[in-house]
């Protein structure tokens, strides 16, 4: 996944499968991924030639034509919208950004990184029903290729030692200290199952949504892979084919269940620093069942215990999803766990206004500016992303809380699940139910 620009590289775990479940479940996912920094190795591979359309990560629209096709879209929910208002008080600070709308309000914009190859290498899909080999000897055989993107295939199949089908999920990358290995080195110290299965019997929780890593491997000197059960449809692909605005009650209950994932693993000394709805996923007839996943970028922000200094240009600037990554990252600090959480809050705009400020942005720069004016005046970000339809009190409560915390501050995980659930509850809805989709 993404390289780990960690200095504590002295915590980098051996492929020696710690933390891995021992029988894999029925359904699984197998991910490859190409690490941008083997990119000359890759480009001479005989296996990473000829780029591929990716799904769900198209270019925008041109200007023009988005503010046309969010005009319709505009006419279309305007009839349900409500006069703008926060705590009964109407919100009427103007931008000066045209408030940008993608062809379809769902789509994730913003998708670029801060430094693009002109000639990004490809991953090029291995041949269906081709085997690949774990660690532990056990052979997984590739049935079909069920998403790709330029750095990632995900592929349905199955063990050779089991009849029941899985996913492999193959993420590829051509050196050990790539992205994919950085996920593989927190999911084996920080997702371990029996870490959380006694953090939810601690917590007296019905289900927490980390991916359990069943597998993992190197193929054909090139494709390093993990294999995951099978945790369903991302968030982002369930909006397009549904092509609406998440419904607020939807959005609550999302931000509830990611934020009792990120309490874990914040209390596990990482932080994710890379939340977006394709990395969500939920669970076709079991809409309760929400996962966190993509933890290529995942940084132990607290090693030892003792929480990183704030350093600017001290990792790579702009890293992630450059529409929903927060101001640190953009400077180049290291990720903490205000970072997640303001990630998260940027999220549940997009989910549920379709629009952020900076979302026609292409700059780097630009979009970190916008992001620092509107970390200074949470009430202009939501008139923006809003415009005259009313606003939840319970989304300018957790901007106003998330927005202010310091680099290193221990947040108040109950308190700001309590105001989500609080208003989640007043719409009919509790966290624990399945999705309202």
């Amino acid at each position: 996944m993404v390289p780990s620009t960690s200095p504590f590289r002295d915590d980098r775990i051996k492929d020696n499968g710690v933390g891995l479940v021992g029988t894999p479940p029925k359904q699984h996912t197998v991910t490859f991924k190409l690490d941008t920094g083997a990119e000359s190795a890759l480009e001479s591979s005989t296996v990473l030639k000829f780029p591929r359309t990716v799904r769900g990560k198209e270019k925008l629209s041109s200007p023009a034509k988005q503010v046309e096709e969010g005009k319709r879209l505009t006419d279309k929910t305007s009839c349900k919208a409500e006069e703008s208002t926060v705590d009964g008080s109407p919100v009427a600070v103007s931008s000066p950004v045209t408030p940008p709308i993608s062809k379809s309000p769902l789509k994730a914009t913003g998708k670029g990184k801060a430094k693009k190859a002109k000639h990004a290498p490809t991953v090029e899909p291995l041949r269906e029903n081709e085997e690949v080999t774990d660690t532990t000897g056990k052979k997984w055989k590739l049935e079909k290729l069920l998403s790709q993107s330029t750095t990632e295939l995900i592929y349905e199949g199955e063990t050779l030692y089991m009849t029941s089908g899985e996913i492999l999920e193959r993420k590829i990358n051509g050196a050990k200290d790539g992205r994919i290995f950085n996920e593989q080195n927190f999911l084996q110290r920080a997702a371990k199952p029996a870490s959380v299965d006694k953090w939810i019997k601690q917590n007296k929780m019905d289900f927490l949504g980390i991916p359990s890593c069943v597998g993992f491997g190197l193929h054909a000197e090139s494709y390093r892979f993990l294999i995951f059960p099978n945790m369903g449809q991302s968030l982002q692909s369930v909006m397009e084919e549904e092509d609406e605005l998440l419904s607020e009650k939807a959005v609550l209950q999302l931000a509830c269940r990611i934020l009792d994932v990120l309490q874990y693993i914040h209390s596990n000394e990482y932080v994710h620093a890379d939340i977006n709805a394709e990395n969500i996923y939920i669970k076709p007839g079991q809409k309760s069942q929400v996962y966190l996943v993509g933890y290529c970028h995942a940084f132990r922000y607290c090693p030892g215990g003792q929480h990183v200094e704030y350093r600017e240009a001290s990792r790579t600037p702009h890293e992630g999803t450059m529409e929903f990554i927060s101001l640190d990252a953009h400077k180049g600090a290291a990720p903490s766990r205000r970072s997640d959480l303001q990630s998260l809050g940027y999220c549940m705009l997009r989910w549920h206004a379709g629009t952020l400020p900076w979302a026609l942005l292409a700059q780097p720069d630009q979009v970190a500016t916008q992001k620092q004016r509107y970390m200074e005046d949470v009430p202009a970000l939501l008139s923006h992303c809003f415009g005259k339809k009313r606003v939840s009190s319970a989304f300018q409560t957790y901007l106003t809380e998330v927005m202010t915390m310091q680099y290193s501050e221990q947040p108040d995980y109950s308190l700001l699940k309590a105001g989500l659930s609080a208003a989640l509850l007043q719409l009919g809805g509790l966290p624990e139910q399945p999705l309202s989709f």
